[in-house]
């Protein structure tokens, strides 16, 4: 097959050069507005470009369907500065929470459950879970079109770096398998840095129900993973009090709700998000507070 790109629309051209030109890495960008809001968006046309200096790079495109801009870009261009992120697999469902598009001023830290913590060089903040986070001065912004699925490359100096000590080896050296990273394929593929791919289904055109929706006893669970939270975090609603009533005609969650602590309903709950029942598991999480 031979293809002028000329001959497709952007939607289509976009799905080959993502479908074709991967696995990408996926910066976090941590960028904070001139009013001190805090944002936190995922960008998978990223690289590192250059060691002396310490140079990164990563575009922020128009949207495809209306050719707007996102809160990332505004901020860059107001601050300057920046926080990049590295996504593992830890923190990938958590991540593509912070893909939907909320309304200018949410915080996608209070919405993904992840923890901001201040940095040392810059105003935005770090995202605590995330295994290295580099803090980053914006050198230039090149935008490369005006139209819908243009990029904008922002060109970010590194001058400041947190590792994780958990990701070394015995040797000092960074273990790629110990940090596991993510990276983004085309679609709702990803792929571990270990080789497994797995989907990722997150609508960013849709408002999901957010971390701080769910129950208290959910964000403090110990049992539920972070990419546990963040899948039912991405759900688009929260169930209707009747739905969740329902389920206290099933006579076997009894004693999951009647348990003197939560570890064993949170494990029956992790277990049907393992099977992909998340909107089964945030009912019965809920029912918990209404038994």
């Amino acid at each position: 097959m031979v293809i002028n790109p000329n001959s497709l629309s952007t939607a289509q051209l976009h799905q080959i050069l993502v479908g074709t030109i991967n696995p990408r890495p996926i910066a976090l960008a941590s960028t904070m507005d001139e009013d001190g809001n805090p944002n936190l968006a995922p960008y998978s046309f990223f690289n590192v470009f250059s060691s002396n200096p310490p140079i990164m790079i990563f575009s922020s495109n128009r949207k495809v369907s209306d050719g707007l801009t996102k809160d990332t870009l505004h901020n860059v261009m107001t601050t300057k500065e920046v926080v990049i992120n590295v996504v593992n697999f830890s923190i990938v469902h958590q991540m593509a929470v912070t893909s939907v598009g909320f309304p200018t001023g949410v915080s996608e830290f209070d919405k993904a459950g992840l923890t901001p913590i201040k940095s040392d060089e810059v105003k935005p903040f770090r995202v605590k879970e995330s295994p290295v986070q580099y803090e980053c001065k914006v050198q230039e912004i090149i935008p490369l079109g005006d139209k819908g699925g243009a990029g904008h490359l922002i060109i970010c100096e590194v001058v400041r770096i947190h590792i994780s000590d958990l990701i070394f080896d015995d040797n000092g050296k960074i273990d790629p398998i110990k940090l596991d990273t993510v990276g983004r394929m085309g679609r709702a593929f990803y792929t571990r840095a270990s080789g497994d791919i797995f989907k990722i289904h997150q609508p960013v055109n849709q408002i999901s129900v957010g971390y701080d929706q769910l129950p208290e006893h959910v964000q403090e669970s110990t049992v539920l993973s972070g990419n546990d939270i963040g899948k039912l975090a991405g759900l688009p609603k929260l169930p209707t009090n009747e739905e969740i009533l329902a389920l206290k005609n099933d006579k076997r969650i009894t004693y999951l709700m009647e348990a003197p602590s939560n570890y064993a309903l949170h494990t029956y709950a992790r277990a049907e998000i393992k099977a992909g029942h998340y909107e089964y598991a945030l009912k019965l999480l809920m029912l918990k507070d209404m038994w």
